[in-house]
């Protein structure tokens, strides 16, 4: 008769304070190589349940929730919190750069209708850009800028 392999159940798996600190370290290095500014807050997780593990003894479910709960956590406020927000304009200017320069609408505008403004220096390599308004604006009338919407320039009648 063959021998029968006995398995016995030890204590569950538990991780140390120190490994999360191994993995956190770990997972800091691989944003180096992963630069997409996510694994950090990972990190900052692990470095948080080894702080926890410091104080009071956690089984390993409860280790992994807080770990995922803090992770979570971080990246989602990073991303909606703080992170700073950008304002759609044209395509590598802001706002200041553009409002209140003048031109001369080559193409009539009116409400709920595209024009076309020509400006004397180029804004973006180019010194056309289309164009709205509130209100109708002849072609050949003078114009100035008052805002910037996506990629059309809004503006109004000098």
């Amino acid at each position: 008769m063959g021998k029968r392999l006995i398995v016995r159940q030890g204590k569950n798996m538990q991780i140390e304070w120190w490994q999360w600190v191994v993995g956190a370290v770990g997972m800091a290095m691989l944003e180096l190589a992963i630069p997409a500014f996510v694994l950090i807050w990972f990190a900052l997780g692990a470095l948080l349940v080894a702080l926890v593990l410091l104080v009071f003894p956690l089984t390993l479910t409860t280790q992994l929730c807080i770990w995922l709960a803090a992770s979570v956590a971080m990246v989602y406020s990073w991303f909606k919190v703080f992170k700073p927000s950008r304002r759609k304009t044209l395509i590598g200017t802001s706002d200041a750069n553009v409002v209140g320069e003048v031109g001369l609408l080559i193409r009539g505008v009116a409400p709920f209708e595209k024009g076309e403004v020509r400006f004397q220096k180029p804004l973006l390599g180019t010194d056309t850009w289309p164009c709205m308004a509130d209100s109708a604006i002849a072609a050949g009338d003078r114009v100035k800028v008052v805002a910037v919407e996506g990629s059309l320039l809004k503006v109004e009648k000098i």
